[in-house]
C-alpha cells in the first residue's frame, strides 16, 4: 500500500517553513522561491491525487467484483435449494441427475473467474493490509486519504471472505448431491429389479398354490406325502423370504436418506408384500389342515370309534392318549361311554325296583289281619 504519510509531512513542513520563519526574523520571501515553493506543493498535490485516483480505481473495480461473485453464488446456492427432494422413482431421478450435472457445469465454468477475482483480493490486501481496528468517526468528519484506503482494504477483506466462503459451501454441496442421486439411483436400479424378480416368484409359487387340492379329496394314504411336499415348498421360498426383507429394508434406507418412493413404487411395494403375506398363510393353513386330517383319519388314528356317539356326545383322546367323552349340552366330561353310563343308570333303577318288591314281600305277611 503506498505511504500517503511522508508526502503529507513533507508538504507540511514545507509549508511551515516558508510560513513559520516570520515569525522569528520576519524577511519575506523573494518571488523566485515563493514561485517555486508554490510549483512543488502543486506537484506533490497532482501525485497524491492521481495515486488516491489509481487507488479508487482498482478497489472500485475489485468491490464490483466481488459483489457480483457474492450475489452469482447466493443465487446458485438459492437454486441448488430447489432441487430438493430427490424423486422416488428412476426416471425422475436420471432427469434430476442430467439436470444438476448441468448446474454442476455452470458453477466449474465460473470457477476460474471466482479464483481470478479472489487472488486479486488476496493481492490488494497484501499492497494494503490494514491492522488497525474499525473506528466510527463523528458525523460530518471526513476520512484522511490513509484511513480512507484502510476502510477501502477492510471492504474488500469482507467481501473476499463471504465470496471465500459461499464458493466452498456451495461446491461441497453440489459435490454431496450429486454422490447423493448417485446413490440414490444405484438403490432405485436395485429396487427396481428385485420387485420385478420378486413378483416373477411369487407369481409362480401361487400358481402352485393354486394347483393344491382340497385336503378332503385326497386319499388318505397320501396324506403324509402331501404334508412333506408342503414344507419342501415353504422351504424352497426361503429365498423369497429373504428377497422380500431386502427389497424392505431397502426402501427404509431411502426414506431416512429423504427419498421418497413414487406412488407408483410405493403400491407396488404394498402390492408385493400383501402377496407374500396371503401366500404365507395359504402356505401354513394348509399345511396345518394336513396335519390334523393324517392325525384324525391317519394309521394312528381312532376316528373311526368317533361314530360310536351321537349328538350331543363326542369322543376325544386326551394328550396322553386316553379317550374321554364330550356332552357339548350339558357342558360336561367323563371317561365311561354315554352308552355305559346309561346302562350303569339302569341297572341302578332296577336294583331300586327289586329292593322294593322286596321289601313290599318281606312286609305284606304283616299287614293281614
Amino acid at each position: 500500500m503506498p505511504n500517503m504519510e511522508p508526502e503529507g509531512q513533507e508538504l507540511g513542513t514545507e509549508s511551515r517553513g516558508q510560513g513559520g520563519q516570520s515569525g522569528h526574523k520576519h524577511k519575506p520571501c523573494p518571488d523566485a522561491d515563493m514561485n517555486l515553493c508554490w510549483s512543488e506543493i502543486k506537484r506533490k498535490s497532482h501525485n497524491i491525487r492521481a495515486r488516491l485516483e489509481a487507488f479508487s480505481d482498482n478497489s472500485g473495480k475489485l468491490q464490483l467484483s466481488l459483489q457480483e461473485i457474492i450475489e452469482w453464488l447466493t443465487a446458485k446456492d438459492e437454486e441448488l435449494s430447489e432441487q430438493l427432494p430427490i424423486g422416488g422413482d428412476v426416471g425422475a431421478v436420471q432427469h434430476q441427475r442430467e439436470f444438476h450435472q448441468a448446474f454442476m457445469e455452470d458453477v466449474k465454468c465460473r470457477g476460474p473467474f471466482i479464483y481470478s477475482v479472489l487472488e486479486s483480493a488476496q493481492a490488494f490486501l497484501a499492497q494494503h493490509p490494514f491492522q488497525e481496528p474499525e473506528e466510527s468517526l463523528p458525523d460530518g468528519k471526513e476520512l484522511s486519504p490513509r484511513r480512507r484506503m484502510l476502510s477501502v482494504s477492510r471492504t474488500v477483506w469482507k467481501q473476499a471472505n463471504v465470496a471465500s466462503d459461499l464458493w466452498e459451501k456451495l461446491t461441497a454441496r453440489f459435490v454431496d448431491r450429486h454422490r447423493h442421486m448417485e446413490r440414490t439411483l444405484e438403490r432405485l436400479l436395485h429396487m427396481q429389479a428385485a420387485m420385478e424378480e420378486l413378483a416373477a416368484a411369487l407369481e409362480q409359487a401361487e400358481g402352485v398354490r393354486d394347483a393344491w387340492e382340497p385336503v378332503g379329496d385326497l386319499f388318505i394314504d397320501s396324506l403324509q406325502d402331501h404334508i412333506d411336499a408342503t414344507k419342501l415348498f415353504k422351504e424352497e421360498l426361503s429365498q423369497v423370504k429373504e428377497g422380500m426383507k431386502q427389497l424392505n429394508d431397502l426402501a427404509h434406507q431411502l426414506a431416512i436418506s429423504d427419498v421418497h418412493l413414487s406412488m407408483e413404487n410405493a403400491r407396488a411395494l404394498e402390492h408385493l408384500n400383501n402377496r407374500w403375506k396371503v401366500l404365507q398363510g395359504s402356505i401354513e393353513e394348509r399345511l396345518k389342515q394336513l396335519q390334523d386330517a393324517h392325525r384324525d383319519f391317519g394309521p394312528g388314528s381312532q376316528h373311526f370309534l368317533s361314530s360310536s356317539v351321537q349328538i350331543p356326545w363326542e369322543r376325544a383322546i386326551s394328550p396322553n392318549k386316553v379317550p374321554y367323552y364330550i356332552n357339548h349340552q350339558a357342558q360336561t366330561t367323563c371317561w365311561d361311554h354315554p352308552k355305559m353310563t346309561e346302562l350303569y343308570q339302569a341297572l341302578a333303577d332296577m336294583n331300586n325296583i327289586k329292593f322294593s318288591l322286596q321289601m313290599t314281600m318281606k312286609l305284606g305277611p304283616c299287614r293281614r289281619p
